[in-house]
């Protein structure tokens, strides 16, 4: 869970930019709630030194990366950077490939948590080449860094990165419009098997707050990120935040969905035109998002029997608590209906009668 700058800024990132942004984190309450990743994207780099060192851009950042990375650190925050498996980046900066050694070493040298790489300008290489040295480069250090890859999904990462990065990409870059919103959800969902505690799907970043949407399709959004586990990196500028866009990004219940390694990620179960259902399970309770896709207000339901936690039994009773809104629904059953708004959700935590029996004696 973090931030990144590229959703709002893209190439206009700036030293003082990153203060504001870490400061903003922790006078808002965000860091509190984990978003504690204070990405760089793109365009902080403008070259190499004689020797093959990346040099940050002096205009830019004038105090340079390690004294940026101390500020951040010393708000109990972590400080990521970006870089490209090809010879540039995609804004035509210096790439790392042949030079990921060097690059994974100035990285720790500065301090950096948090490595995104991206793939542009990559020569054709096959990325299973392209990907691991990066890898090796930033374990060799002895600096935990989470090395989140960006590869766009273009040669199915999740069917063989796992031993490679902690995060890769399943999709292209996501837009802060609707349509793009239901796009990924669809391209992400195929993998949603081969993710888990230490390498997850990465469906891209949230566009929450960022003007394309609505209140609706941005808690939608949010949402549905969250069960599918994706990591939750911030997009918008938080220094200047609406309030709605303040209360989708800190719904604790829904970030704690996500942050449960216990909860497996959520996958879509059930799919129409207008309608699709996920669902996410542990081993005493399912958690559903009922998901209206449509341009008007329908009523969905979720069927107790097509819940492992149920056992596929009939007319089981179960307790609903609504994680949005943070309140118990009550007890229903043999299923849960509710009626959702246009492009608006539902989710839920559903457990069966004898499980909340059990724990509340426990």
């Amino acid at each position: 869970m973090g931030w990144n700058s590229w959703n709002h800024y893209a190439c206009d990132v700036s030293e003082d930019l990153i203060k504001q942004t870490a400061d903003a984190l922790v006078w808002t309450g965000l860091a509190k709630l984990g978003y504690v990743y204070v990405n760089i994207d793109d365009c902080w780099q403008v070259s190499r030194d004689q020797q093959g060192n990346i040099v940050a851009d002096p205009q830019r950042f004038p105090s340079g990366m390690k004294a940026l990375a101390d500020y951040v650190h010393n708000l109990g925050l972590k400080f990521g950077l970006y870089s490209d498996a090809g010879n540039m980046t995609c804004q035509q900066r210096p790439g790392s490939l042949g030079y990921e050694t060097k690059d994974a070493n100035q990285y720790a040298a500065w301090g950096v948590d948090y490595l995104k790489y991206d793939n542009c300008f990559n020569g054709n290489i096959d990325p299973k080449l392209r990907y691991p040295p990066m890898r090796d480069a930033l374990n060799a250090t002895g600096r935990p860094i989470f090395y989140s890859m960006c590869e766009w999904g273009q040669e199915q990462p999740a069917t063989w990165a796992a031993d490679v990065a902690n995060s890769w990409r399943t999709t292209g870059d996501i837009s802060d419009h609707w349509l793009s919103v239901l796009e990924i959800l669809s391209q992400n969902n195929v993998w949603a098997d081969y993710a888990g505690p230490g390498g997850w799907n990465d469906p891209d970043m949230l566009e929450v707050g960022n003007g394309g949407m609505t209140f609706n399709e941005y808690k939608s959004h949010f949402c549905l990120w969250s069960l599918i586990k994706a990591p939750l990196i911030i997009g918008c500028d938080v220094t200047n935040m609406t309030q709605d866009t303040f209360t989708i990004l800190s719904k604790k219940e829904v970030i704690a969905v996500n942050q449960d390694v216990s909860i497996s990620v959520g996958r879509r179960v059930s799919w129409s035109l207008n309608a699709d259902i996920y669902v996410g399970e542990s081993s005493t309770a399912a958690y559903v998002i009922l998901f209206n896709k449509g341009d008007g207000t329908q009523t969905l339901k979720i069927d107790f029997s097509t819940l492992k936690v149920f056992g596929g039994l009939e007319n089981q009773t179960g307790y609903v608590r609504d994680l949005w809104e943070e309140k118990d629904l009550g007890q229903y059953k043999g299923s849960f209906s509710a009626s959702i708004p246009s492009h608006s959700v539902s989710f839920v935590k559903i457990q069966p009668l004898s499980v909340t029996k059990i724990i509340s004696i426990n």
